[in-house]
């Protein structure tokens, strides 16, 4: 690829080599293992003195195109791929972190990844402290001796706050420690956190990436020195993407950039409108000019996304509203061509206390809207008779 291409002539054109047989699109390369000509190419393969495919464990070329097309799209120097989201996440911090070790996390995760932090890091002896996404200058007086990285959403889930990505990398850097991104909200065509100093970005390719509903993937890429490391601890444990997977997600990306478009512009479309609603007491989406971080969103994302957020009066009316949809389905994906609606507190955030999830934005009343790419009237008004329906 010339790295001189725009981002979607690289989604398209990044491809892994062509076979004898000059194929036009990339195959499917269901495979476990590969075979070498002779024993000492395999010693080779084993002692890395020679990068041949040796098992889909460890790489295969439809993971291998993936993973290349996400650090063009991203900047990133290296990437490495797993099963999903939080296989992604997990085989992250595990690769970087060892007992004894600290993490300074925005309060505002993806309820697993809390869930991975409070739960069972605490058995290892992998602390944590939270610092709110409205006080990012306290994460200085957080890091510790022990202090690893720095981990964040923006666009947070579910509450669609932002943090400063120039600000927090400039902290990290400062200290010594690393900055790690979940950008799985943006993608990367809205959003590159690496041009702001990010170490490493993170993604559960399930979501925009893949865009249909089809498959589990995830994605970290960034500094090659890094990503090794989370590369040989994948390689052991064996969180690995399947080739068919990987041939889906690849194949999805040459289509990210329209379907995000699309997103944002339905997205931003349906919030404006549901503005003037009396029935909703709020509406969060970071290109209205009403969010408190518009400014923000408008320096470090190109478009605000698919996703936003409507706080009704209580959960009763949340409840209802949901109940009443038609079209929209109720769903704890997001990022799909098909909009979808999710009830946070009782699903994906379950597992935290009301009082940490209050403390995060998620109240009992907050529902979470993915829109797709239906018409974006037909969303608009499936949202609106919600809204109205008494039963």
């Amino acid at each position: 690829m010339e790295s001189n291409q725009q981002f979607e002539t690289q989604a398209i054109r990044a491809q892994i080599e062509r076979s004898q047989y000059k194929e036009h699109s990339a195959p499917i390369y269901l495979t476990s293992s590969f075979i070498f000509d002779t024993a000492e190419e395999m010693r080779d393969a084993f002692n890395d003195q020679n990068d041949a495919f040796i098992y889909s464990r460890y790489s295969n070329p439809n993971v291998n195109e993936f993973v290349n097309k996400v650090c063009l799209l991203e900047g990133g120097e290296a990437g490495v791929a797993y099963g999903s989201g939080m296989a992604a996440i997990y085989t992250t911090f595990m690769a970087l972190l060892k007992s004894g070790d600290h993490i300074v996390s925005c309060s505002s995760v993806f309820g697993a990844t809390h869930t991975l932090l409070t739960k069972y890091f605490i058995k290892i002896n992998i602390t944590h402290s939270y610092f709110s996404y409205d006080n990012p200058d306290s994460v200085e007086n957080l890091i510790k001796p022990e202090t690893r990285f720095i981990y964040i959403e923006t666009p947070t889930n579910p509450a669609i706050n932002l943090l400063d990505l120039k600000h927090i990398a400039q902290i990290a850097k400062r200290n010594n420690v690393l900055l790690i991104v979940d950008n799985c909200f943006a993608s990367p065509y809205l959003q590159q956190p690496i041009k702001f100093g990010a170490d490493l970005v993170i993604h559960s390719a399930t979501k925009y990436m893949d865009g249909q509903g089809r498959v589990l993937g995830g994605v970290v890429v960034g500094k090659k020195a890094l990503i090794n490391e989370i590369y040989l601890f994948g390689r052991i444990t064996g969180p690995s993407l399947s080739p068919y997977n990987a041939w889906t997600l690849s194949k999805s990306l040459e289509t990210l950039s329209i379907r995000m478009e699309r997103h944002s512009q339905s997205a931003l479309y349906v919030a404006t409108a549901l503005e003037k609603e009396t029935e909703i007491e709020n509406v969060s989406y970071p290109f209205l000019a009403s969010h408190p971080q518009y400014q923000l969103a408008k320096k470090q994302m190109r478009l605000g996304g698919g996703i936003l957020t409507i706080t009704l009066k209580d959960y009763e009316a949340a409840k209802q509203f949901m109940n009443n949809l038609k079209m929209i389905k109720i769903s704890p994906n997001l990022g799909d061509v098909r909009s979808i609606a999710t009830h946070p507190a009782s699903s994906t955030h379950c597992k935290l206390t009301e009082e940490e999830r209050l403390s995060v934005g998620i109240a009992p009343s907050l529902v979470r809207l993915s829109i797709g790419l239906e018409n974006a009237d037909d969303i608009l008004n499936d949202i609106l008779q919600a809204l109205k329906s008494k039963s």
